[in-house]
Formats: structure tokens, C-alpha cells, sequence
């Protein structure tokens, strides 16, 4: 006799549930026949899908501290004291409150992640990408109510059929726990492209570039946002965003990217 409020399982329910494990472990088996795992980066074969080799491993250079609190730079050496700033931060400091990253932007591994992502299509290596962010900006997660990616223009998005921080920021939802408000934030000029021009000419480029809408105040109003982009160059990109979510009342806001571009050390 079954017993008060609980529930009844046919042997058949409860022998597809036992074999459940096994199958899986069988379609892995047979997806790692079919599509061998390879690095994420530059193609080599690995022992597990979505890891390095360990010769990209170990041209990656993770971001660790000692590093600016303010923007998440990493320093040339350790000044042995812990909550320091950079030059640059107390020169000119960002609109949001604190950045992370997980990798320093350059040649390598992590342009070749960036640029399969972006270019490429690649939406499996956003996985690994993510994961590397939510270690990162742990610290940052912690404290935000949402995930808000950095958008790109309507056109562009058309273009390119899919917005790469959109795609970090589900894993690193997925990582963290944190929900991400895709539509939050909206590009609502169309910009030209940033490479090549200065950090003042950046910043005029994207100047009215991004908005919240007043259905979308909700999403971002009295809330700790953390702005999700996948490179970090000047810091304008990031510095526009923030002053749309500023506007539209977001208590705190914090960046966390995928790589950052630093010259030289600090």
C-alpha cells in the first residue's frame, strides 16, 4: 500500500530513472567518438570538451591580485598593501564602481577566444569563457541583484545574428545565480568602430550611445548591476553603459569582462 502523499512510480518509470546515469555517460562516450574534444583556443586535441591545451594553458594570463581595486588592472609587482589604486583610477576614475576581468587581452589564446566568439560563431567557447569570468568577478557577483550585457546596435546585431556578452552573461548566470536582464539596456546610436581611434575619441564616439527605456527602468532601478562585456579596452564602452544605468537609477553598478587590455604594467 502506498503510503499517504507520496508518490507512485511504475517499475518502468523507476528503471528509466536508474538507467538514466549510464545513458548519459553512453552519449558522451559516443559524442567524444564522433566529435573528439579539442582546445578551445587553437584546436589541438584535449582530454575534456571546453579546456585548453596545456600549451595555450600556459600562455594565458589569468588576473590575479595584486591588482588596482578600482579597475581591476593588474600590477607590475606586489606593493605589499591591500585596497590600492592606480594611477589611472585616481586620475580618472570610471563611472562605475569596480571592474574585473579574467585575462589580459593579447595575442594568444585569449584574442583567439575573443575572436572566435565574436567573428566566428563560436558559441561553445562561451562556456569556458564564463566560467573563467564568474571566478573572476566573484566578489562582484556576490553582492548583484542583476546581470545587464553590454547590447549591441539593432543593425549590428542583425548582422552578426548574435550578441557575444549576452551570450557570456548566461553562463555566468548560469555560474552565479545571479539573473541577467538582457533588455535592459538598449543601443540606441549606431557608433563607429572603435579601433584605432584615441581614449577622448572613444568616448565621443559612444556619448548618447546607450539608454534605458522607461519600461525597462524596473529592471535596473535601486538594483546592483553588473555590466557583462567580453574586452575591456579604454574603458568607454563600459563608462557610456554605465551612465545610461546611472540615469535610470541603478544603486551601484560594477563591470566584470572576459579580458582586458593593459599597457604595459603598472
Amino acid at each position: 500500500m502506498t503510503a499517504p502523499g507520496a508518490t507512485f512510480l511504475s517499475p518502468l518509470t523507476r528503471g528509466w530513472r536508474a538507467a538514466r546515469p549510464a545513458l548519459r555517460r553512453w552519449t558522451e562516450a559516443a559524442v567524444d567518438i564522433v566529435f573528439p574534444p579539442v582546445c578551445v583556443a587553437c584546436r589541438r586535441a584535449v582530454e575534456t570538451h571546453g579546456a585548453l591545451c596545456p600549451a595555450c594553458w600556459s600562455r594565458m594570463r589569468f588576473i590575479e591580485r595584486p591588482f588596482c581595486e578600482r579597475l581591476g588592472v593588474p600590477f607590475a609587482q606586489d606593493l605589499g598593501a591591500e585596497g590600492l589604486l592606480s594611477p589611472e583610477a585616481i586620475a580618472h576614475p570610471p563611472v562605475y564602481s569596480r571592474a574585473r576581468a579574467a585575462v589580459v587581452f593579447e595575442d594568444g589564446p585569449a584574442r583567439s577566444l575573443v575572436h572566435r566568439l565574436k567573428y566566428h560563431d563560436r558559441l561553445e567557447v562561451a562556456a569556458p569563457m564564463g566560467g573563467w569570468m564568474a571566478r573572476a568577478g566573484a566578489e562582484l557577483l556576490a553582492e548583484a541583484d542583476c546581470l545587464v550585457p553590454v547590447p549591441l546596435h539593432r543593425a549590428r546585431l542583425f548582422a552578426r545574428r548574435f550578441n557575444q556578452a549576452a551570450a557570456l552573461a548566461n553562463v555566468v548566470s548560469r555560474e552565479s545565480g545571479v539573473p541577467v536582464e538582457p533588455l535592459a539596456l538598449a543601443r540606441i546610436k549606431r557608433t563607429s568602430p572603435q579601433v584605432g581611434l584615441s581614449k577622448s575619441q572613444r568616448a565621443l564616439n559612444l556619448q548618447g550611445a546607450f539608454a534605458v527605456k522607461p519600461e525597462m527602468r524596473p529592471c535596473v532601478e535601486g538594483r546592483r548591476v553588473v555590466l557583462i562585456d567580453d574586452v575591456v579596452t579604454s574603458g568607454a564602452t563600459a563608462n557610456a553603459a554605465a551612465r545610461a544605468l546611472r540615469r535610470a537609477g541603478a544603486a551601484e553598478i560594477d563591470l566584470l569582462a572576459f579580458a582586458r587590455v593593459v599597457a604595459g604594467g603598472l
